[in-house]
């Protein structure tokens, strides 16, 4: 009884650790999102980038608060976010770079006003942030083991039902959706530009875990020539 209780007593601790450290990334993603739109924008009346935060955080806390219940570990392992290929070393520096672009661009634009992005555009936008997010959420639900980072885990296995039966790798797919259509979310074209490096990100980056999965993962090998596609359907 008394070992039962020490675990108990264990998992609640790890359960507030997590909790606590959730928190506090959730906060500073917030923080920096706030200020990489309102800065450039030298204002904070930009409801674009109002709506778009709405669209993003509201699903991410609906989904941190499920996994916190009921399964922290798929919350555990998502927080990891320090690589162990060199490879991928690199291709995360590119998409630092990436990222301030994406997220600088529209804040200027807002200022300077370089474009008009239509209510109609915006708003549709929005939807496929949202839609991606949800795909997002469809592959933690069917992969416990997805990662931010390229790792193989003991016990782990390759799944291939659910979006895992159309692509190869449905969480960029998530991915490209998310930040593709963040710019035009935005109210901003110019952010578009921005795209081909995403582009040559995802696809660098999908090339060498595929490297990693043929190698360490059971299986994956076999998986591929049933899931003929690695993002697009129909295209690549």
């Amino acid at each position: 009884m008394k070992e039962d209780a020490g675990c108990a007593a264990d998992k609640n601790a790890d359960l507030k650790k997590l909790t606590l450290a959730v928190v506090v990334r959730i906060l500073f993603v917030i923080m920096i999102l706030g200020l990489m739109f309102f800065l450039p924008a030298g204002t904070t009346h930009y409801w674009q980038a109002w709506l778009y935060l709405a669209v993003l955080i509201i699903p991410m806390l609906c989904l941190v608060v499920f996994l916190l219940v009921r399964d922290p570990e798929v919350l555990e392992r998502r927080m990891k976010t320090k690589e162990k290929e060199a490879e991928q070393k690199k291709i995360m520096k590119l998409s630092y770079i990436y990222f301030f672009m994406a997220f600088l661009i529209p804040g200027f634009d807002r200022r300077y006003g370089w474009s008009s992005v239509p209510l109609v555009i915006v708003m549709l936008s929005d939807f496929f942030v949202l839609l991606g997010y949800l795909l997002f959420v469809l592959v933690l639900m069917k992969n416990r083991y997805a990662s931010r980072i390229i790792q193989v885990e003991p016990g782990q296995k390759v799944v291939t039902t659910g979006p895992y039966a159309v692509v190869r790798h449905p969480m960029y797919l998530a991915v490209l959706l998310i930040y593709l259509f963040s710019p035009l979310a935005l109210g901003s074209y110019w952010a578009m530009t921005t795209t081909g490096l995403l582009i040559l990100i995802l696809i660098v980056r999908i090339q060498n875990e595929e490297k990693v999965l043929n190698t360490e993962l059971n299986g994956y090998s076999e998986y591929t020539h049933k899931t003929k596609y690695r993002l697009i359907p129909g295209i690549w």
